[in-house]
């Protein structure tokens, strides 16, 4: 129902391949940010209910939709959406279903898991090689069967070059590096490790200030460990926002403290811009913020650790700017919009033709 990643792939994904020429539909609950944001870019939408137990009436209801529409790919990206579109796809006959999978989280229930991931699939993509892995390896997938295809970005938006947000310091801070995060507002994306971490940094005579871009469920948790640190003069919240490259660029440094995690395109979209980047070895996140070359990594959970890695930021300035070129060059050769494009339609064209 929020806006984060997930939702900024599945409208990237839409609008790119839509400028190919293919015909892109969109079902999703009608009270969903995407379900609009989709609406005023002129896809064609289809509502959906959001309720726990609308299963049957979602997938019968998906099915005529498919049918009527002659829809040749299913792609479903979360877990009721799953459930609902792979039973309707099936019934539809759907030449082919596709699941895509953005996060590295544990398989509560195995068996379950495989019905929508095998059975109601015909192929799983996910965002990142661990992931790809962590599937192949639970279900013993072939190699054929899985496919890692990185989240893209726009590399003219997200560039060192452009404006800047000026977020106003208090008095006293002005020279404190403004260190961000632009997340979901949601446990799973680890806020709370950053203020533990600030705390630490404070205690080390390396005060810094915080920024939280972003909305979403959790934020009372964040604001109750800032209060219980007396940090609160010194912490932003921006809510949802739209200027993210130049919000970025008025960045020291992004992190990225993630409990679970696919591949955060926030940290593509950080390194395009030329900011330093701290991950957590979560998921994906090595894969793109390698330790030492394009970043640096601590271990998921460690406050104190990510603390280390934010002093390294600020105290090796030349190491750090050596990071940053690298972790551009990366993007650029890898992880561009046109990339990400070129290997879904590669791989939707060639899983068609294969008979499916």
């Amino acid at each position: 129902m929020g806006w984060g990643g997930q939702e900024i792939r599945i409208l990237a994904e839409m609008t790119g391949l839509r400028s190919r020429g293919h015909r892109m539909l969109l079902a999703a609950p009608s009270r969903s940010r995407i379900f609009d944001r989709c609406r005023e870019e002129g896809f064609d939408v289809f509502p959906i209910s959001a309720k726990q137990g609308a299963l049957p009436y979602n997938a019968v209801r998906l099915a005529r939709w498919f049918g009527h529409h002659g829809v040749e790919i299913v792609n479903p990206h979360s877990s009721r959406d799953a459930w609902a579109a792979g039973l309707g796809g099936r019934l539809a006959g759907v030449p082919l279903v596709i699941r895509s999978r953005h996060f590295e989280v544990p398989i509560a229930n195995r068996f379950l898991s495989r019905l929508v991931y095998v059975n109601l699939a015909d192929h799983l993509v996910t965002t990142s090689p661990k992931i790809s892995g962590q599937f192949r390896q639970a279900f013993q997938l072939p190699e054929e069967r899985v496919s890692t295809v990185s989240t893209g970005i726009d590399l003219a938006v997200y560039s060192a070059e452009g404006p800047q947000v000026k977020f106003p310091a208090p008095r006293g801070q002005s020279k404190w590096p403004l260190v961000g995060m632009v997340a979901v507002l949601r446990h799973a994306k680890g806020h709370v490790f950053l203020v533990r971490a600030a705390t630490e940094l404070r205690n080390r005579k390396l005060p810094i200030r915080l920024v939280f871009v972003g909305d979403g469920p959790s934020k009372q948790p964040i604001v109750d460990e800032i209060q219980k640190r007396g940090l609160t003069d010194s912490v932003t919240f921006t809510g949802h926002r739209d200027d993210v490259p130049a919000i970025l660029r008025s960045m020291d440094c992004a992190v990225f403290p993630s409990l679970h995690e696919g591949i955060p395109q926030t940290a593509l979209q950080a390194m395009a811009t030329g900011v330093p980047v701290v991950g957590s070895d979560a998921g994906g996140i090595p894969s793109v913020i390698q330790d030492g070359v394009t970043g640096r990594i601590f271990p998921t959970g460690n406050a104190e650790k990510l603390a280390d890695c934010l002093e390294a930021v600020f105290r090796d300035r030349k190491r750090t700017e050596a990071l940053c070129a690298k972790a551009r060059a990366c993007v650029t050769a890898r992880h561009g919009l046109d990339q990400m494009l070129d290997q879904l339609e590669a791989l939707y064209q060639r899983l068609l033709g294969s008979g499916r």
